[in-house]
C-alpha cells in the first residue's frame, strides 16, 4: 500500500470500487480482540442506540413482545444475535426459559458472567446462528435490531428454515427490519479521518468510510477501509437490506410464517408509511 513515502493509489482505487452485493470483508471482525472490546462497550452504553438499543427501549420491547405473543412464564425463548444478553436478562427475570446465541466470544462471556452475577438461569451459546439445529423447541424466537437485514437472500432463507424448525407448532418469530426511510434519513457514509487509536485499531491508522447504494435491490453498504501505519489494509463491510412492509410479509410467507402484527418498532408504536423501522410478530405455519 505504501511505496516509499507515497501511497499507492492504484492499490487504493481497487479497494474503493463498488463491490458485488454481499461481497465479504474481514471475516469475524467482531471477534477481533480490539474491535470486540469496542463493540461490547457500544452494547452497554445506555446513552446511545449503537450496537443495542437503550435500556428503556429494551424493557418496553420485552414487555410488548410478551403481550403480543401471548407468552407465559416457563415458555422457552431463543434470542438470536443476543450480544451481551440484554434482552435475555429481562425475559429470564420474568420467569421465562431463555437461550441466547451469538457469534461474539466476548459478548457471550460477558452475558454468562452477568447471568451468574444476577443468579439467572440462562443458556448462552457461542455459535453462528446459521449453524443451529433445534427442532420444535421454542415458543418464540427473537431476531432484534436489524439482524435480518445484514445477510444475503440465500442465507436469509436458510435462517428462516432454521427458525421455522426451531419453533414449536404455532410458535412466534419476532423481528425488526429497516426501511428505505431509515437510510434516507441517515445517508451514505463518505468521509475519512486519522486516529492515534480508535474503534478499529489500537495503533495509529487512517479510516476511509464509503457508502454504496444498490437501489434496484433495496441494498446498501457501509464500508470502512482501514490503513495502518505499516501500510496494511483491512476492509470492513456492513451490508443492509431494507424492506417495505409488503416485501417483508412476502419473504416471511414464503418461509411458512404468517404476519400477525406490524408496528413501527417492537415497542408497539403504530406503523406508518414513513416509519424508519418495521417491527413484526409472525406465527409458524405448516410447511408449504
Amino acid at each position: 500500500m505504501i511505496d516509499g513515502d507515497h501511497l499507492n493509489f492504484n492499490v487504493l482505487e481497487r479497494f474503493l470500487q463498488r463491490p458485488e452485493p454481499f461481497a465479504s470483508g474481514e471475516k469475524l471482525f467482531w471477534n477481533d480482540p480490539h474491535i470486540s472490546k469496542g463493540m461490547l462497550a457500544a452494547h452497554l452504553n445506555p446513552a446511545i442506540d449503537a450496537a443495542s438499543r437503550r435500556p428503556e427501549t429494551i424493557e418496553k420491547t420485552v414487555n410488548h413482545m410478551i403481550r403480543s405473543m401471548n407468552l407465559k412464564a416457563g415458555d422457552k425463548i431463543l434470542d438470536l444475535g443476543c450480544g451481551p444478553g440484554l434482552y435475555c436478562k429481562h425475559f429470564a427475570q420474568q420467569g421465562f426459559s431463555v437461550t441466547g446465541v451469538d457469534y461474539s466470544q466476548r459478548s457471550i462471556e460477558y452475558a454468562e458472567q452477568a447471568a451468574t452475577d444476577h443468579s439467572l438461569d440462562i443458556e448462552y451459546k457461542y455459535m453462528d446462528y446459521l449453524d443451529m439445529n433445534y427442532c420444535d423447541t421454542f415458543d418464540a424466537v427473537l431476531l432484534i435490531y436489524g439482524d435480518f437485514c445484514v445477510i444475503s437472500d440465500k442465507k436469509r432463507d436458510l435462517l428462516l428454515r432454521k427458525i421455522h424448525k426451531a419453533l414449536k407448532p404455532d410458535g412466534y418469530f419476532a423481528l425488526d427490519v429497516s426501511t428505505k426511510i431509515h437510510r434516507k434519513k441517515n445517508g451514505l457514509k463518505n468521509r475519512w479521518y486519522a486516529a492515534e487509536n480508535g474503534f478499529w485499531k489500537p495503533e495509529p491508522h487512517l479510516v476511509l468510510e464509503n457508502g454504496f447504494d444498490y437501489p434496484e435491490e433495496n441494498l446498501y453498504l457501509d464500508q470502512y477501509l482501514v490503513i495502518e501505519k505499516c501500510g496494511k489494509i483491512s476492509v470492513y463491510r456492513n451490508w443492509f437490506h431494507d424492506y417495505s412492509l409488503g416485501e417483508i410479509r412476502e419473504v416471511l410467507e414464503a418461509g411458512s410464517f404468517s404476519v400477525q402484527s406490524a408496528w413501527s418498532d417492537l415497542t408497539g408504536k403504530p406503523y406508518k408509511e414513513n416509519s424508519e423501522w418495521i417491527g413484526i410478530v409472525a406465527k409458524k405455519e405448516s410447511l408449504i
